[in-house]
C-alpha cells in the first residue's frame, strides 16, 4: 500500500513538472491576436490574458464593445474593428495587426466568432440565411486566419480556433452547426500542414455560458420571424401547434 502511494505521489510530481515545462514563459513582446471580444468568452479571454501580461490585440464588432474593453484592461490591450463578413474590414485588422507587432511575427491567433441567427427548420430558411451565418463563423474565420499565417509562421507559434460543442450537435437547420463542422474540417487540415513550419493548431471545444440565455431569446425571436415570412401553404403544413412545441 505504501509503495503504491509512494507511486501515486511521484508520478503526480512528474506530470507537474513535465506540464510546467511546457508554460508560456517572458510574456513580454507576446501579441495574441483575438476575435469576436465585444462580449462573451472572446472578451473574458482578452482580459485574462491582458492581466497575464501578453500584449492583446482584441478584435471587436461594434465601438461599444471596444470602449468598454478597453476601459476595464491596461494599456498595453489594444482593440480593431472587425466585421468578418466585410474582406476589407479583415484586410484593415490584418495591417493594424502587422503593424502592432512589428515585424516580431504573431504569438497566437484565437478565433472566437459566433454567428448563431437565423436558426430553424431548414424548410423554412433561404440561402441568405445560410451565408449571413457561415460569412461570419466560417469564411471570415478562415480569410483572416489565411491572411495572418505569414505572421504566425515568422513566430512559429499558433491558431487555436474555440468552437462551442453545441454546434456540432446537427439538431437545428441553419448555418451555426454547418459554420461550427466546417471550423473543424479546416483546423484539422491545418494542423497537419502547418506542422512543417512548427505553427500548432489547436482546437477548444468549450461548453455553455450563462451569456447564452441572452442568445437563446435570439433564437426565438428569430423562430418567429421565420414563422412570419413562410408562405401560407408551408406554414398550414407544419400548423400552429408546431411552433409552439
Amino acid at each position: 500500500l505504501h509503495i503504491a502511494i509512494l507511486a501515486s505521489v511521484l508520478s503526480l510530481v512528474i506530470y507537474w513538472l513535465i506540464r510546467d515545462r511546457y508554460r508560456v514563459g517572458n510574456l513580454n513582446g507576446k501579441h495574441v491576436f483575438i476575435t469576436g471580444c465585444d462580449t462573451g468568452l472572446g472578451n473574458s479571454l482578452a482580459k485574462w490574458l491582458d492581466k497575464k501580461g501578453f500584449c492583446v490585440i482584441a478584435a471587436c464588432a461594434t465601438e461599444k464593445g471596444s470602449q468598454e474593453l478597453q476601459s476595464c484592461s491596461s494599456l498595453s490591450l489594444k482593440t480593431v474593428n472587425l466585421n468578418l463578413a466585410d474582406s476589407n474590414s479583415i484586410a484593415r485588422a490584418v495591417v493594424f495587426v502587422t503593424e502592432q507587432t512589428a515585424g516580431k511575427g504573431l504569438f497566437g491567433l484565437v478565433s472566437n466568432a459566433e454567428g448563431t441567427a437565423p436558426v430553424g427548420p431548414i424548410d423554412w430558411l433561404r440561402i441568405e440565411d445560410f451565408r449571413s451565418v457561415l460569412d461570419v463563423s466560417l469564411l471570415g474565420l478562415i480569410e483572416i486566419t489565411l491572411k495572418l499565417l505569414p505572421l504566425l509562421k515568422k513566430a512559429e507559434e499558433r491558431v487555436i480556433n474555440l468552437i462551442n460543442a453545441k454546434g456540432l450537435m446537427a439538431f437545428v437547420g441553419g448555418g451555426y452547426s454547418l459554420s461550427k463542422w466546417g471550423m473543424e474540417a479546416f483546423s484539422d487540415t491545418l494542423q497537419i500542414e502547418m506542422q512543417h513550419f512548427g505553427v500548432k493548431v489547436s482546437i477548444v471545444e468549450h461548453g455553455f455560458f450563462k451569456a447564452e440565455e441572452v442568445n437563446s431569446d435570439i433564437t426565438e425571436k428569430y423562430l418567429f420571424k421565420l414563422w412570419n415570412r413562410l408562405t401560407p401553404e408551408i406554414r398550414d403544413s407544419y400548423g400552429e401547434k408546431y411552433l409552439v412545441e
